[in-house]
């Protein structure tokens, strides 16, 4: 009879725990898919990107980028350059870009593809940017590298990759210690000749039109007036020789 009541006890206590598992289990979520590629927060979580967010916000290009991250398998590297990259600028250099330059400037810090650090080694220059035409004196962006260090040159300026901050094999994110500048906005503009004045315009047409006495011409005159000269005396000879 104990030996009973033992083990109908025993049976209705595994009975309830497998009750109270099943139910837990029941309660618990299901780990959820990973959230969507965000580069603003990749940035945030980097630190000393404020002045790159602020732009990828008035420019509207980080939600480009995160609505092509998550809707195409196409990558993107981007450079980012840090706070005391663009602290290094000459004082009001970005206020004094128009909306469209903004935009311009940050596409020319995003490539169209993924690229891995060992890729940049074997990558055909100029590199073409999101900003557009690649061509010298628009957007030229030349990637080399020495050893371990990848160098980016503009034509305006010059950059050094010093850090890889974020890879997924869809988005590259690098570090560079200077903001990137693009000819087509920073580039000195060739020198404009200056224009000439009508005064000047008005006595080369005058001196144009003028007659020039050739030297032919100025031989015959010569020999016109000789003749005269001749003639005239041996007319006064005659008229002494008649009074005489």
């Amino acid at each position: 009879m104990d030996q009973t009541l033992v083990s109908t006890s025993l049976l209705l206590t595994t009975l309830l725990l497998l009750q109270c598992t099943t139910t837990t289990l029941a309660q618990a979520p299901a780990p959820g898919p990973a959230g969507p590629t965000n580069v603003t927060k990749i940035l945030e979580k980097a630190g000393q990107f404020t002045t790159l967010i602020r732009l990828f916000k008035i420019t509207q290009i980080g939600d480009q980028i995160n609505t092509q991250l998550n809707n195409s398998n196409q990558g993107l590297t981007i450079f980012a350059p840090t706070d005391n990259a663009f602290a290094s600028l000459p004082a009001g250099t970005l206020n004094s870009l128009s909306d469209q330059q903004k935009v311009s400037l940050i596409q020319f810090h995003i490539l169209p593809t993924y690229l891995t650090t060992t890729q940049f080694q074997t990558v055909s220059n100029p590199v073409r940017t999101q900003a557009g035409d690649s061509a010298n004196g628009a957007f030229p962006l030349n990637v080399t590298t020495s050893g371990n260090q990848v160098n980016i040159t503009t034509g305006v300026n010059e950059a050094t990759v010093s850090n890889t901050m974020y890879t997924d094999n869809q988005l590259a994110v690098y570090q560079v210690d200077k903001v990137l500048l693009p000819l087509s906005i920073f580039g000195t503009p060739s020198p404009t000749p200056a224009p000439t004045s009508p005064k000047a315009t008005k006595k080369k047409a005058a001196a144009a039109d003028s007659p020039v006495a050739s030297p032919d011409a100025s031989d015959a005159a010569g020999d016109r007036r000789r003749v005269h000269g001749v003639v005239g005396f041996g007319v006064a000879v005659v008229a002494m020789l008649y009074h005489l």
